[in-house]
Order: structure tokens, then sequence, then C-alpha cells
């Protein structure tokens, strides 16, 4: 990938002689004159928002660390005999903490506390999160959490996310997702156009030519060849990001729900139950409200004879018609994703989702997340993550270094931001190519708003700059020709 190609292109050669012949140039086509134009201002205007994502997303990558860390004496259990009821677990953190209700439990596994979630009015879309000991069944300490995340994961995700400035943030990372894929696909194209003959393009594509001369030509290399080697990751990273976006992934989720691809859910409908707020002698602690310890004694042993193993979290019903539900939250490879529905009074499945039934696309999409965040493969994946954002970050900080390199320096030749390609592609293209591109762009700037926004606006500003500049040209006085000698 090669903002370079952007950034004006070779060096042009020295004038030759009036009267000599012109050589033979290449020509290039029109669309990847325009391809290079924008990758040229897409790489400019853009790359600080994936240099500030690679940043963050590098911090994010070691949060599993840094978790144990800061908050091991209340995230791990000290090893012991067997544990005791969940019942007891329950019931000790709510003794700890009276106020709320119980949102969830999550029950250690693994030399983890068992997690009691409650949740409060007050605290908004946070919660907090009781940690107990699964062998004592003794409280280790309390955190406010957020989808189970711990205070410095939650504020390096927000950083990630949002640059801890809320909705108003997200556009930063959601910009950042929406024109990598262009800048890598593009970049990828226009370095493989100047690779030379097809036998030696793979291995101009992947080796940098350090036998080039110092300067511009050697970044250069070392530029597009990282950026060649990062493609499928920073595409990866790219798709799935903007899975989660808030524009792009409102209607990457609204495609699923219309393809019938969505992650299915479990049905809580408890047939000829009670209506909410009767029969509380038959149904009572049945609902978040006033759950009974012993219901997720019950609702677990229901889920471990149903064949759910691995960390799990018991989900409580809102009302007491209701089943409560259980899911499994394993989300490294092979992953444990089956839910079900429970009675919580009978102590019986009512309802299941196994992840071996779910839609192709329900399945790519869960497993595409938990890579992006560094779950699937355990540490391994960890490590990809931070190589691919350190190369990210080399990459941008490369092509900026040829921005600076290639930089007219003649006072009558000055360009604040670089001397980009010449414009006149999108006049170049036939109108065969024309419709169709439109067509494409449409659909494309439609799904991804912040890449289409943008990308009208660069387009609408360039023609007029042009159409200005040609006007002026015409408008130009001509000097009168020397008299001969």
């Amino acid at each position: 990938m090669s903002i370079t190609e952007l950034h004006g292109g070779s060096t042009p050669e020295p004038l030759a002689p009036a009267d000599a012949p012109a050589p033979a140039a290449r020509r290039t086509p029109a669309w990847a004159a325009f391809l290079l134009r924008l990758h040229f201002y897409a790489g400019v205007l853009v790359a600080p928002f994936l240099f500030v994502a690679a940043l963050t997303g590098l911090a994010y990558t070691v949060t599993p660390q840094l978790d144990r860390v800061v908050y091991g004496d209340v995230l791990t259990a000290a090893p012991g005999g067997p544990p005791k009821s969940l019942a007891e677990q329950v019931a000790a953190a709510r003794a700890a903490h009276p106020e709320g209700t119980v949102a969830a439990v999550l029950p250690g596994t693994d030399g983890a506390t068992t997690r009691v979630v409650f949740a409060q009015p007050d605290l908004g879309d946070r919660e907090h999160t009781v940690y107990v000991d699964p062998h004592t069944a003794t409280v280790k300490g309390q955190l406010t959490t957020w989808f189970d995340y711990t205070p410095v994961t939650t504020w390096l995700d927000d950083l990630h996310r949002n640059l801890q400035l809320g909705d108003l943030g997200r556009h930063y990372s959601e910009i950042a997702a929406s024109w990598l894929w262009l800048l890598v696909g593009g970049g990828v194209v226009l370095w493989w156009r100047r690779r030379g003959t097809a036998r030696t393009r793979v291995r101009h594509l992947l080796v940098p030519d350090l036998s080039a001369r110092k300067g511009v030509r050697r970044t250069r290399a070392w530029h597009a060849t990282t950026g060649v080697w990062l493609a499928v990751g920073l595409l990866f990273l790219s798709a799935t990001g903007l899975t989660w976006s808030r524009y792009a992934g409102g209607h990457f989720g609204s495609a699923l729900d219309a393809l019938r691809a969505g992650t299915p859910e479990v049905s809580t409908s408890l047939t000829g139950a009670p209506p909410s707020g009767g029969g509380e002698h038959q149904h009572g602690g049945a609902t978040a409200g006033s759950a009974d310890p012993a219901t997720f004694e019950r609702v677990l042993a229901a889920a471990t004879g149903a064949g759910l193993t691995g960390p799990m979290r018991i989900v409580p019903a809102e009302d007491s018609g209701d089943a409560w539900t259980v899911a499994e939250t394993d989300s490294t490879w092979p992953v444990g994703r089956d839910r079900i529905a429970v009675d919580p009074v009978a102590g019986t499945v009512t309802d299941r989702s196994d992840f071996a039934d779910w839609p192709l696309l329900a399945k790519l999409s869960s497993l595409g997340v938990a890579a992006h965040m560094g779950l699937l493969f355990g540490p391994v994946n960890q490590v990809l993550l931070a190589a691919l954002a350190l190369g990210l970050l080399c990459v941008i900080v490369w092509g900026y270094r040829m921005w600076w390199q290639r930089r007219p320096t003649r006072a009558d030749r000055r360009a604040p931001v670089g001397t980009p390609p010449a414009r006149g592609g999108l006049r170049g293209l036939p109108w065969w190519a024309l419709l169709p591109g439109l067509a494409l762009t449409v659909a494309v700037g439609w799904a991804l708003p912040w890449f289409g926004g943008p990308l009208l606006a660069f387009v609408v500003v360039d023609v007029v700059l042009g159409a200005l500049a040609r006007r002026r040209r015409r408008a130009a006085p001509v000097s009168p020709a020397p008299a001969g000698g």
C-alpha cells in the first residue's frame, strides 16, 4: 500500500531541448489517475484518524494483562477445594451489596471469581459487579463495570471507540474504518502497477528494494511493501470494525435482519405462566428484582444438564412470566456461544440456540468481532493485532515522511499539502464506465456514510477547483514570443 503513489508520482524528468523528439511515455489510465489523486488526499487527510485508531487499538490489545495486574486480587480466586453452591455465593454478594437488582451472575471457572452484577438506575449503562471467591463464598471486592469490563478495560475501550468523547467521538473511528479499506486496496493496486513485468511483480511487491538510493524511493519501498504484508489484516480490521460502528454498523445489522442472517434469539415466553404481579407464591424469586439465590443454583444445574460448559452468564427474567436465559461466553477458539432459556421454577429448558445452528453470516460476524478484540486465539491474537497496529503506525509515518521529502522547496512552487497528482481522471473515464461506477459509489456511500459523504465533498471541491484553475489559465495574458536574433 503506497500513499506515496499519491504524493506526486515519480520525479519529473528534465525538459528536453525544443527540437528533440518527445520520448514515448506510458499513458496512465484515467481510473488510475483518479485513484492516485483520491489515494493521495485520503492518505493526507484520513491518516491522522488511522494513526489515533492504531495507537488506541495497540493499547487495547494488552487489556487482559492489565486487568490481571491491576485487579488480580478481585478477579482471581484462591486455590481451594470444591466450590460452594452458587446460591451461597449470590447470597454473599447480596449481603455485601444490598442496593440494586441482580442483573446477571457469571459463575467462576478456571480460577476466576464469580461475578454477581447489580443494576442501579443511577448508574446509567454502568453496573456494580461484586466478585466472590467460589471456594469460600467470601466477597473479594467490587468494581463499577460496563458489559462485564473492568474500569481499565472500559476506559481503553472508550478511548479506542470514541476518544472518550461519547457519541461525538464515535465518528472518528468510523471515518478511520470507512476509509481504511480504500487506502489499503487502492495502495496495493497502485503499487502493483508500478512493479514492472509480471515475472518480477510478486518479488517487488513483497520485498523492499533496498538498493534504491536514500530519500523518497527508499522510504517508499519500506512503506509500500510493509503495507502489502499488512493488507489482509488491515482489510479485516476495517470490515469487522464497521460491523459495530454507529451508522455503517446499523446498516449492517439491518441487512442481516433482512436476510434473516442475524444472531438467533431464544424465546423466554413461558406458556401458561401467571401474569406479572400475580401468583407470587408460585413464581416468587423468579424475577431479577426479587431473585431467590437458590433459583440461580437451579438454573445453573439445568444449564449444565443441557450441555452448556465453560464460562456462562445467567440473566434473570424481568417478569415472572418469562424464562431465565443462560449463555456460554467463551470467546476463544473453539468458541462457546450456545444459549438456552430455563423455567426458573421447574428447572427445565424451554428453548435453546446453538452456535452450530446460527446462520453463516452471524457466525462470521461473531468470530470476526472476537478476533478484532484479541479474544479468539488468546495471546496469539493479541500479538497479531499488536503487529498490525505497529505496522500501520510505521506505514503512516513513512507516508508522511515521503510527503515531506517530495515537498516543493522553491519559493514559486510551494504547496501547503505537497504536490498532488494531476487532476482530470474523472473527465478521462468513458461514459460506460462512469454510470456503473456512479451506481456502485452511491451504494457504497449509503452503506458507509462516513465514506460516501467525504468522498462526495472531495469530488465536488476538486471539480470546482479544477474548473477555476482552467478558467484562470484561459484568462491569463499570453506573453509575446522573443524576437529572433
